[in-house]
């Protein structure tokens, strides 16, 4: 339910609504108004970066997860409200409130899925996290189809994007505040609380554990080659996610409505992907099944590049919501599956830090591309698809047995 909760933030922020109206209003389609854009997403995962692991390391100290959670779902919720304020010209609030958003956004991710390994055993991983994204899909449809209503209406009233597009924000906030309560209500802190130094500062007591970690990182070789090739793809998936209305709108044309149609169609792939290639994974593996979805990124990065009319657009955007769910849902599921019980949420730490590094690597390259070609944006989304094959290579290096053996027996010495 969280999984449904959260992704609406994503849709109608991050991939659909407000960065078209960042770049087309509040920055009034400058040049560089993609690449500011992707510099104020880049801010917010670089804090992400820095704060990731220190969080994880409490939240597993403490058993502090759901704590932790409702903190970033209050922060982020609150902040998502506040964008309904930002219209033409207000530039530096909206880059300061899109920093906070994405910061509670993606902070509540990381614990989110940290309690996954809690709720499923090894061999169902991907196909419980193949749910749990499919019911996200479905949370981002509806918050992006109640928006979608709103402004169609709104349209209709002779309205511009600076009048609808703030009470799309509000939708957004509600929805996703009115769909987390049933994770406080039944949601369990399963996990028990770590041995830790009384006295000690949190900061430093966070901090002296995860050094720990990275000092036996030699243990989880395969977990940390994953990690590496998580960065290069999930930055091509990452620039798919936060410039697709962006690419719409400046390349193909699309308007607000076309483009809210096109992701919300996307989201329905995309939900069906991460339902079906769930258990795809448990039945052939996880390493063919990132491999294959990472073969369909390509495939689409080539046809929307190429991309004339509509129709094949269309094609590629479709390709990209198979891919987005079953790519997602696989790599959550992997980082599980190669992280000891005891330190769940510390590993989920760093599969975020991960994702967030790729975060800024593969948008602010595009946005420096687009900037630098004056508005090239399929030379930008060409060289997208370089991230998705080095993944790709990198991945070919992945042991899954001998990952999960270093985390048997590395919870065993832990």
């Amino acid at each position: 339910m969280y999984d449904f909760a959260n992704s609406g933030y994503t849709t109608v922020v991050i991939t659909a609504i407000f960065n078209a109206y960042f770049v087309a209003v509040v920055a009034g389609n400058q040049e560089w108004a993609t690449f500011a854009w992707t510099l104020a997403l880049a801010v917010s995962y670089a804090l992400i970066i820095l704060t990731a692991p220190v969080l994880g390391a409490y939240a597993d100290a403490h058993a502090a997860k759901k704590r932790l959670l409702f903190v970033t779902t209050v922060g982020c919720v609150g902040f998502t409200a506040l964008l309904c304020f930002v219209g033409p010209g207000d530039l530096w609030l909206a880059i300061a409130l899109i920093i906070l958003t994405n910061f509670f956004f993606g902070s509540g991710e990381n614990l989110i899925a940290a309690f996954l390994p809690e709720l499923a055993p090894g061999e169902a991983l991907g196909k419980v996290s193949g749910w749990g994204w499919c019911l996200g899909y479905i949370g981002g449809l509806i918050s992006l189809g109640c928006s979608l209503i709103y402004v169609t209406w709104a349209q209709g009233q002779g309205q511009q994007a600076e009048q609808f597009v703030p009470v799309t924000m509000l939708i957004t906030a509600v929805l996703f505040a009115a769909s987390s309560i049933p994770t406080f209500l039944y949601l369990k802190e399963r996990a028990l609380p770590q041995p830790h130094q009384a006295g000690r500062r949190v900061v430093r007591q966070s901090i002296a554990r995860l050094s720990e970690t990275l000092k036996h990182a030699s243990r989880y070789r395969d977990l940390m080659r994953f990690l590496s090739c998580l960065v290069f793809y999930q930055a091509g998936i990452q620039t798919v996610i936060i410039l697709a209305a962006i690419y719409a709108q400046q390349v193909m044309g699309f308007d607000a409505s076309d483009t809210m149609l096109l992701v919300l169609l996307v989201n329905i792939t995309a939900a069906l992907g991460a339902f079906a290639f769930g258990s795809v994974q448990d039945r052939i593996g996880h390493i063919p099944t990132i491999a294959l979805t990472l073969v369909g990124w390509i495939i689409m990065v080539l046809l929307a590049w190429a991309a004339e009319g509509r129709a094949m657009f269309w094609l590629a955007a479709n390709i990209a919501g198979l891919c987005l769910g079953a790519s997602q849902s696989a790599g959550r599921a992997l980082v599980g599956f190669f992280s000891p019980a005891s330190r769940r949420a510390e590993f989920f730490g760093l599969w975020g830090l991960a994702v967030k590094l790729s975060s800024i690597l593969g948008p602010v390259t595009y946005g420096l591309i687009s900037w630098i070609t004056r508005g090239d944006h399929r030379l930008a989304m060409l060289v997208t698809g370089v991230y998705f094959i080095i993944g790709l290579v990198i991945l070919m290096s992945v042991n899954v047995h001998r990952g999960r053996q270093a985390a048997l027996y590395g919870e065993a010495d832990l």
